[in-house]
């Protein structure tokens, strides 16, 4: 028999059997304890086997962890109960009631996934790229088989915001929601803002600390932001888009003369993912660097720390603020969602839309900032200025400090309203003549 093939085990798994009033209230039995295994032994890993070792949750019980290199992983603190596996498929033939996947990437954790609830367990897993790739066939096949998949601690691991959309927020209709989604994007910029310091530097820094992998282009290049965008779109605004389809632009062009003239405008600079639903039925979604206000909630923000922003049609704005990632942060999300399997209280977050995907619009209206970087001579601003004319771009002012020097000449145009595809052919026309040092680097301003 195939494992596709494998039939729902004769025994009703604990997050299966009927709940008592005591039970529903969160006053479990030990002896009917959930058995939960671990695939991935990593950071998050550990985090999470250290809380379901600690003796503070005994309504589930760690039965299995997977882990490659199973020696060297092994640790004297797991009580010598639970078996260690080198293997995959152990963990996915077990008796086990849940399986917690923290492994990463899409592969083989869409295949591991698919088979723990083809074999009859429920799945939590801290995998973005997982669910925001295949969430919604996850979702569909655990609903099939009265099974469940979680996935809070996929995005902002030490807050609560998807249960919270789901749940606190599900009075309303939420139509825009804002974040900074990535907590090594926060930290390289907070730090080219605080200490003046290169994006290069920052990132070393960013690395040094543990914020950022050896290849950081997920993260700074916005593939990162973009999968957590593409889960919240689909929770919070109930319309599904596909990750590819959303517009990304890096922080790499960032430099720290952006902040000094961002300040000049009492603003400073992040990594804003933004969507929204259209009336059309679209989506708008982005992932890049904007301008924000010094004095806004996500100007304030600082470190690695994360930020999202909901609006609905009758509660306006809410926002949740928190860690964003790290071990132990993303391990209470995890277990949280465990111990609601366990209870076996209701859909939580998992109740996702099981509809078609929506059309994603990464065009938008939006005052912009534009630096120039020149060789100076007469005529230049003129050039720009007729250009901006011919495409109807109004400018609201320019700013140039008189520190650098006339080879290397940054200065930049503040923009009334315009859209992006706009100016993006404006620039266009702009960036053929031969007096540009570098490339003009355009931001939105965010209110």
């Amino acid at each position: 028999m195939t494992r596709d093939a494998i039939p729902a085990t004769s025994e009703t798994p604990p997050h299966q059997r009927p709940t008592t009033n005591d039970q529903r209230r969160g006053e479990y039995v030990a002896s009917d304890s959930s058995r939960v295994a671990l695939l991935g032994f990593g950071t998050v890993g550990q985090s999470v086997a250290r809380i379901l070792c600690s003796g503070e949750v005994p309504q589930v019980r760690l039965t299995h962890i997977f882990n490659r290199n199973v020696e060297q992983k092994r640790v004297d603190w797991v009580p010598a109960s639970v078996c260690w596996t080198d293997s995959a498929d152990e963990i996915l033939a077990s008796d086990t009631d849940i399986v917690i996947e923290v492994v990463g990437g899409i592969h083989p954790a869409f295949e591991w996934a698919k088979a723990a609830l083809l074999g009859g367990k429920s799945v939590v897993t801290a995998n973005k790229q997982l669910m925001a790739h295949h969430g919604t066939e996850l979702i569909d096949l655990a609903r099939s088989r009265g099974l469940e998949v979680r996935f809070e601690a996929s995005v902002a691991g030490g807050i609560p915001v998807l249960r919270a959309l789901q749940e606190g927020l599900a009075g309303d209709r939420l139509v825009e929601v804002r974040g900074i989604l990535n907590g090594t994007c926060a930290y390289i910029l907070s730090r080219m803002q605080s200490d003046a310091i290169s994006f290069a530097d920052a990132l070393i820094e960013a690395q040094r600390a543990g914020y950022a992998e050896a290849d950081p282009s997920e993260d700074v290049d916005g593939a990162d932001a973009a999968a957590k965008l593409a889960i919240i779109a689909a929770v919070g605004l109930r319309r599904p888009v596909r990750v590819a389809d959303i517009v990304t632009k890096s922080i790499r062009p960032i430099e720290p003369v952006d902040f000094e003239y961002a300040r000049e405008l009492g603003c400073t600079i992040r990594q804003i993912a933004r969507a929204s639903a259209e009336d059309s039925g679209a989506v708008f979604a982005t992932v890049r660097p904007a301008l924000v206000p010094l004095s806004s909630a996500f100007g304030r923000i600082e470190g690695s720390q994360n930020l999202v922003t909901v609006r609905g049609i009758f509660g306006g704005e809410t926002s949740f603020s928190g860690s964003g990632a790290g071990g132990s942060p993303t391990a209470v999300a995890v277990v949280s969602d465990v111990l609601s399997v366990a209870a076996r209280g209701d859909a939580g977050p998992a109740d996702a839309p099981r509809t078609a995907f929506h059309q994603v619009s990464g065009d938008f209206v939006a005052p912009h900032y534009v630096r120039f970087t020149v060789n100076d001579k007469p005529g230049i601003l003129s050039q720009i200025t007729a250009a901006y004319a011919k495409f109807g771009i109004n400018i609201e002012g320019v700013l140039q400090l008189p520190k650098f020097r006339k080879d290397r000449l940054p200065f930049v145009t503040t923009l009334e309203e315009c859209p992006e595809s706009v100016l993006d052919r404006a620039l266009a026309e702009v960036a053929r003549s031969d007096y540009h040092v570098q490339p003009p680097l355009a931001l939105p301003i965010f209110s």
